[in-house]
């Protein structure tokens, strides 16, 4: 690694694994730059909702990624997200956008625009390294990443532990995790760990030790 090439983690893994939040703390301990993919689709789904698009107008959808103008910045209290000047951190997590985010995500041309678009932040890092979660990292956005992870935990746990994090207004998603699993399946394979992808099972973990074997894949010897 140099002063002008990243180590870059690349972090997949189905809904409610807990990559959003250990990926985050991992990048933190680090002094790593972190990457949120999933809220940039949550962020152009909310951008389509916001101005009346209507999320099943493929065209009408591929249009808004030119003004989506997504931003991340990572702080001591979690990743704020934003579209423009507008912070909507917050707003990408309500139950209206959750329930079409599939919908926006399985769009081929999004998806690719999009990955061109975290390569880009990929690169323009200004830290040692960072850390890139969500759906398709591995495989796809970063599938020379120098660490790749597939994270994963059985089902019940992972619908546990997202019932959890939810507000009691959005406690009702929880029920619709198995749903989006199988919708985002059809797209990309985040379940099924590629060659040289490192699976990290964490039904058995707590947060901590979760964390904690994130850090040890990093900073093992290759």
């Amino acid at each position: 690694m140099t002063a002008t090439t990243p180590l870059v983690v690349a972090v997949d893994g189905p809904a409610g694994s807990g990559k959003s939040s250990v990926s985050r703390a991992a990048a933190s301990r680090l002094g790593f730059d972190f990457l949120d993919t999933g809220a940039a689709y949550r962020a152009l789904t909310w951008l389509a909702l916001e101005r009346g698009t209507d999320v099943t107008d493929t065209d009408a959808v591929i249009a808004l990624v030119d003004d989506l103008a997504y931003r991340t910045i990572p702080t001591p209290g979690g990743t704020v997200v934003s579209v423009g000047d507008t912070d909507v951190t917050a707003a990408i997590r309500e139950p209206r956008v959750t329930a079409v985010v599939s919908d926006v995500a399985r769009i081929p041309e999004v998806r690719t625009r999009l990955t061109e678009m975290f390569r880009a932040m990929i690169a323009a890092t200004r830290e040692t390294g960072i850390v890139v979660e969500g759906r398709d990292i591995t495989t796809v956005v970063a599938p020379d990443a120098a660490v790749r992870i597939l994270l994963t935990a059985d089902e019940d746990v992972r619908i546990a532990r997202r019932s959890r994090e939810l507000t009691p207004e959005n406690a009702a998603s929880a029920a619709h995790l198995r749903e989006r699993d199988q919708k985002d399946a059809a797209v990309v394979d985040f379940l099924t760990a590629a060659p040289g992808v490192t699976t990290l099972d964490s039904t058995d973990l707590d947060f901590e030790q979760t964390v904690n074997a994130v850090l040890d894949l990093v900073e093992a010897p290759r």
